[in-house]
C-alpha cells in the first residue's frame, strides 16, 4: 500500500480508517459498493485486505487474524461510521441498495429516514457494523 503523508492544512480532519473483517470476500463486496456509490475509488488491493479513496480520506478493510470475537458495537469501541451524501436522493438511492442487499439491512426501518432526528440511513455491514449516510440540510 502506498504511503500517505498527512496534510498541514487538513489538521483534525479525518486521515483514515482501518477496518477489520471475519469473512474479507462479504466485507469488500458490501464495501466495495457503498464506498462507490459515495465517490470513492478503489486505492490498493492486496492478500489480506483491500482500500479505497476518496480526496484525501481513505477506508482499509483488513482480513482479521482471528474471528472468535464478533463485533459488538455497543461494547467499547468503535459504535459506527457516519459519511456525508450529496443529497437527499443520494441516502434515498443508497438506502433502496441497502434494501436490495443480502449482506446488509436498514437499521431503525420504523423511524427512516428520520431516526436520529435529520435525514440519514442507518444500516449495518456484514460485520455487524452500523454506518450513517447522512443528507445536507
Amino acid at each position: 500500500m502506498d504511503h500517505d503523508w498527512a496534510d498541514a492544512d487538513r489538521a483534525g480532519q479525518l486521515h483514515h480508517v482501518e477496518l477489520y473483517a471475519s469473512d474479507l470476500d462479504a466485507s469488500v463486496a458490501f464495501w466495495g459498493w457503498l464506498l462507490g456509490e459515495l465517490g470513492y475509488e478503489a486505492k490498493n488491493a492486496w492478500d489480506g485486505g483491500r482500500s479505497w479513496v476518496n480526496g484525501p480520506t481513505y477506508v482499509v478493510l483488513v482480513d482479521a487474524e482471528t474471528d472468535d470475537q464478533p463485533f459488538d458495537r455497543n461494547a467499547a469501541g468503535l459504535n459506527h461510521l457516519a459519511f456525508h451524501a450529496a443529497s437527499r436522493e443520494q441516502v434515498d438511492e443508497i438506502t433502496a441498495g441497502v434494501r436490495e442487499r443480502s449482506d446488509s439491512s436498514v437499521l431503525y426501518d420504523d423511524q427512516h429516514p428520520y431516526a436520529g432526528g435529520y435525514y440519514a440511513l442507518y444500516c449495518e455491514d456484514p460485520e455487524g457494523i452500523k454506518v450513517e449516510i447522512v443528507a445536507p440540510e
